[in-house]
């Protein structure tokens, strides 16, 4: 573009435009769709753009704090440099669109489609990307500390690597990862956060099962009598509606676990989720089962193929009865398998010189 051009069709003639209002600036570019507009370094701070249709413009070095771009088109834009500080982007289109070094301290960006954009060394602090679409974003080295990633869409073409978890006046800690960042600043600077996860990695005993109408006396006596000796009861309800997720969140309830009392008296859906779960957790899995029921026929291959893990099963007259032969034939075998586990899991690490 010529110095002639820029003046007559770029900044600060487009600028003069988007002065008028959207909609006069919407109408200007759905009669011009092929100029590229030249907002570069304009001071746009507060400003109404929502619903602006502002694509490919080039936006570079601008200042937008405060300004409000709610379900505004910025496909495409060159967002280099631009300050968006506590501007409102929700719902807001930047697929493709670059913003290499923004500064979008507290902006609003939830519900926001950002598929294909490049935020390389943006400040995010305390931006919210609740629901955001972060398709195949590139995020290297964006300063994250106090973000909201709730509900992110990510795909594996997503690049996140070096993402400063820490305040620009704090050692820099980087994690490749957004929504684990969140998880790992908590856990290092809330004792409360620490004092949780340890209570679960101590204390924490998921209870697997059917608990539906008669069978809801078995979960009540044993999460109550688990309460008074000091443990975590986690339950997890077999009868629920399968979803995508059903095996993993078995496998997530059980890691965090000191040990499992899986009821499979009528398991239905039992046995599956303990194939998938067992190999994978090093813990102890006690199997407790009504007398007059028979157990699944996969439960002699876990106990076979898992005997430091997998109990003989536990037969119970009556839920009294269970109670009785809790500490007995439940928890103390289970604490000791448990610290059994533990101390092998150890000596197995090791050391190797290379």
């Amino acid at each position: 573009m010529t110095p002639a051009t820029r003046r007559e069709y770029g900044y600060p003639a487009h600028l003069e435009v988007l002065r008028h209002g959207v909609d006069v600036w919407n109408a200007w570019r759905t009669k011009n769709p092929s100029i590229i507009p030249d907002l570069s370094g304009a001071n746009l701070s507060g400003a109404n753009l929502i619903e602006a249709f502002l694509s490919r413009a080039d936006l570079g070095g601008a200042t937008l704090s405060g300004a409000f771009l709610r379900r505004a088109d910025l496909g495409g834009a060159d967002l280099g440099g631009v300050t968006l500080s506590g501007a409102d982007l929700g719902w807001a289109r930047l697929t493709g669109a670059t913003l290499i070094g923004a500064n979008l301290t507290g902006a609003i960006l939830d519900t926001a489609n950002l598929g294909r954009a490049t935020l390389v060394g943006a400040d995010l602090t305390y931006a919210s990307l609740v629901d955001a679409d972060l398709t195949d974003v590139h995020l290297t080295g964006c300063r994250i500390y106090g973000v909201a990633a709730w509900g992110l869409k990510l795909s594996e073409k997503t690049e996140q690597h070096n993402l400063i978890i820490t305040k620009s006046d704090e050692p820099e800690i980087t994690i490749d990862n957004i929504e684990v960042a969140q998880f790992i600043y908590l856990l290092l600077h809330n004792q409360k956060i620490r004092d949780v996860i340890d209570t679960i990695s101590r204390k924490g005993v998921l209870l697997l099962g059917r608990f539906t109408e008669g069978r809801i006396a078995v979960l009540e006596r044993l999460r109550e009598e688990l309460r008074n000796r000091d443990f975590l009861p986690i339950v997890f309800n077999f009868d629920k509606p399968e979803t995508k997720g059903f095996t993993e969140t078995v496998r997530l309830l059980a890691g965090m676990s000191r040990f499992v009392i899986a009821d499979i008296t009528n398991p239905r859906s039992a046995p599956l989720e303990l194939q998938a779960t067992v190999p994978e957790c090093m813990i102890p899995f006690v199997p407790i089962l009504e007398k007059g029921e028979e157990p699944f026929a996969m439960l002699r291959d876990l106990q076979t193929n898992h005997p430091d893990r997998v109990f003989k099963v536990i037969r119970y007259p009556s839920v009294n009865r269970l109670v009785e032969v809790l500490d007995s034939k439940i928890i103390r075998p289970a604490q000791a398998r448990f610290a059994r586990l533990v101390k092998r899991k150890a000596a197995e690490i090791g050391v190797v010189d290379v």
